[in-house]
């Protein structure tokens, strides 16, 4: 319960001066590009957790088949998905409540290292590890977030880089280091960096004191949050849907499957049509290989080959393939939303359903 709750004369904005109320709008956009920050986040695992659990049941399916007993009744799935987060700041902390209740990833999968963890009693209390080794830390996670701040990253980075599986997915929201410095520091390309710009025109849909994950059970505020809704004037960079699909591909690859398996489980997860997007699926996104690489390479990767492993900085820096040809692709756009409103429990109204596309088939 909020004390100050209808106190106006103690709550923040009272103690402004005419002079200055018009920097208020800021407070809202903080508070929005917290929440889109720990959207984003979330979906990302939550994608990685559905993709694991699916190779789970095909590995499963297919141990059944060699050893010719039929589709046995599957064994209940353990999600071996660890997440580690370094910095127990504000961020940090947003971003585990998040984790915790929306993926929802049990507490003895994620772990936060941080400098001061005596302060975090409310998740140890929760059964959550909360200490102070960095290496630690990177040699368990499969993924780490970084919420800490850019002056304390070089040393953060000369803990773990040697800790860093090749595997592990590095998913930094330190906005002022760019995504070759990291690199650099981190000897590492397995790295994801949203980047976030602002509208000219800033609408205040966020509030100021909404609890985030509260706002991510919104349905006006989940929409605002999709990829590539402009809604709310802050602006998701494409360039980062690019990167957790292939991100997505590489988590294939170490499972050593096939490419067209790992395509087909791509298309499932996109193949829910919304309403009106046609029955026959004409106008769905049906991943092909060369969506991913060059042609020439694609006419000689074999189906029974697994992709090839990606390089996620060169992915988020240049153009590839996907760029060319599905990532301003309305469809696609179309089922990304349908997909991450579904992944976080929101059924879109046909008000709210994606715009069918207008162009060809091929897109």
């Amino acid at each position: 319960m909020d004390m100050l709750d209808n106190l106006e004369s103690l709550q923040f904005e009272p103690g402004i001066k005419e002079e200055d109320r018009c920097w208020l709008y800021l407070q809202g956009r903080y508070h929005g590009l917290m929440i889109k920050a720990c959207a984003h986040a979330a979906f990302f695992c939550k994608l990685l957790h559905h993709l694991r659990k699916s190779l789970h049941e095909k590995q499963t399916s297919r141990v059944a088949k060699i050893h010719r007993i039929g589709l046995l009744p599957s064994t209940p799935y353990e999600d071996g998905f660890n997440v580690g987060i370094i910095g127990g700041g504000h961020l940090g902390k947003q971003l585990a409540r998040v984790l915790l209740q929306l993926v929802p990833i049990p507490p003895e999968r994620l772990q936060i290292s941080t400098r001061r963890p005596e302060a975090l009693d409310e998740f140890q209390k929760l059964g959550i590890k909360c200490f102070y080794h960095n290496s630690d830390l990177a040699s368990w996670a499969n993924v780490i977030f970084l919420c800490c701040l850019p002056s304390q990253l070089p040393n953060i980075c000369v803990e773990i880089q040697a800790s860093l599986a090749k595997t592990c997915i590095v998913y930094s929201f330190v906005a002022a280091v760019p995504l070759l410095r990291l690199k650099n520091l981190l000897n590492h390309t397995n790295i994801l960096r949203p980047q976030y710009q602002f509208g000219e025109g800033f609408d205040n849909i966020w509030g100021t004191n909404k609890d985030i994950t509260d706002a991510l059970q919104d349905p006006v505020l989940l929409l605002a949050n999709c990829p590539y809704s402009p809604a709310g004037g802050i602006i998701l960079n494409s360039k980062w849907v690019e990167g957790i699909l292939y991100a997505a591909l590489n988590t294939c690859t170490t499972e050593a499957m096939p490419c067209s398996q790992a395509l087909k489980l791509l298309n499932e997860l996109f193949s829910a049509h919304f309403e009106d997007c046609g029955k026959d699926g004409v106008s769905c996104p049906n991943f092909q290989i060369q969506d991913f690489v060059s042609r020439v390479y694609a006419r000689s990767l074999s189906q029974k080959r697994p992709f090839p492993w990606f390089d996620l900085i060169a992915v988020q820096l240049k153009d590839t393939p996907f760029s060319n040809q599905r990532l301003t692709s309305t469809a696609f756009q179309n089922h990304l939303t349908h997909l991450y409103c579904g992944l976080f429990g929101i059924s879109l109204t046909k008000e709210q359903q994606p715009v069918v596309p207008t162009s060809s088939p091929s897109q």
